[in-house]
């Protein structure tokens, strides 16, 4: 077998083009990837500054946008510099780092999410025995886990394609660095190496969207002995997570429980779960989130009476 390093760059294909429809995709994903920064670090700020957000469920909230953020800027910014230039490279290590970044964050964030599911499964359907089981050190050691999984899934993903020869071509049509565009340039036969990969991000996806289902199915039965302000009240605090988890997996699965096909259909997708979702989690939490938006008040108008007062 061939050495990987034969290869010492690729060349991201990326949308389009046209150099006036990049322009403008530059200024959109621009535009996104500024909210993106905005909405979560505002949010992981009140998260910490605010004594009222205390709770599990907030310190969950708190790190879903820390991950966010890092999700989104191991391919966005690369993503907008290559609307402005012609020559859109990388080079073979910064498209490893990248493969491994982009599962590394996305894995860790849908075991945040499973275990923010988690979280509301017990406030709502044993609220009694809720701050007992829910402890700050079971949160902690929660989130560890989420991204020790991640590690985990990422180490895996990136040890198979780093094992693989590329001799050329060396074009990947996407805009960033995965798993299936490499597949496709490796100068091997990859169907044992696709199956792995394909299993080992399904059986992730598949077997947390099942925890998630679950966990909203017991939720809703048990609401039936609810009256209909406890409905709206637990629909209300698990409406945003439902949404946010709906937006991230849909895609997540399309991309990554079947072998890639069509990689122009892919990149497109993609785009939901690496800049889309990460853009309007902020928005969908605080949005539907009264303590959220007054802890944000707050903090404002603390900071702008702070300002005055100088």
């Amino acid at each position: 077998m061939e050495n990987a390093s034969t290869v010492k760059e690729f060349i991201l294909l990326g949308f389009s083009e046209n150099q006036g429809v990049q322009k403008i995709f530059f200024v959109v994903f621009l535009f996104f990837y500024m909210i993106i920064l905005a909405g979560n670090l505002l949010i992981v700020i009140t998260v910490i500054r605010s004594q009222r957000l205390n709770s599990p469920m907030y310190f969950f909230l708190c790190y879903l946008s820390f991950v966010d953020i890092c999700y989104s800027s191991v391919t966005a910014p690369k993503m907008i510099a290559d609307f402005l230039v012609e020559n859109k490279t990388i080079s073979f290590v910064g498209c490893i780092a990248q493969l491994f970044g982009v599962h590394f964050f996305g894995c860790t964030e849908i075991f945040i999410l499973t275990v923010m599911a988690y979280d509301r499964y017990v406030a709502i359907c044993r609220p009694l025995h809720y701050t007992a089981v829910m402890t700050r050190r079971v949160c902690g050691r929660m989130v560890i886990g989420s991204w020790v999984g991640g590690f985990l899934h990422s180490i895996v993903q990136t040890l198979l394609t780093t094992q693989l020869p590329f001799c050329g071509p060396n074009k990947i049509d996407h805009y960033f660095c995965d798993v299936h565009p490499l597949l496709q340039l490796a100068c091997t036969n990859t169907y044992t190496v696709g199956i792995i990969v394909v299993a080992n991000s399904g059986m992730i996806t598949l077997s947390c969207f099942i925890i998630l289902v679950m966990s909203y199915i017991v939720i809703l039965v048990s609401l039936k002995s609810q009256t209909s302000e406890g409905w709206y009240k637990a629909l209300s605090t698990c409406g945003s997570h439902i949404t946010v988890v709906i937006l991230f997996f849909g895609p997540c699965t399309f991309i990554y429980i079947r072998p890639s096909s069509n990689l122009s259909e892919d990149k497109s997708v993609a785009v939901i779960y690496t800049v889309i979702t990460p853009m309007l989690n902020p928005l969908i939490y605080t949005l539907r989130n009264g303590e959220v938006k007054s802890a944000m008040r707050k903090l404002w108008s603390r900071k702008v009476g702070s300002e005055n007062g100088k």
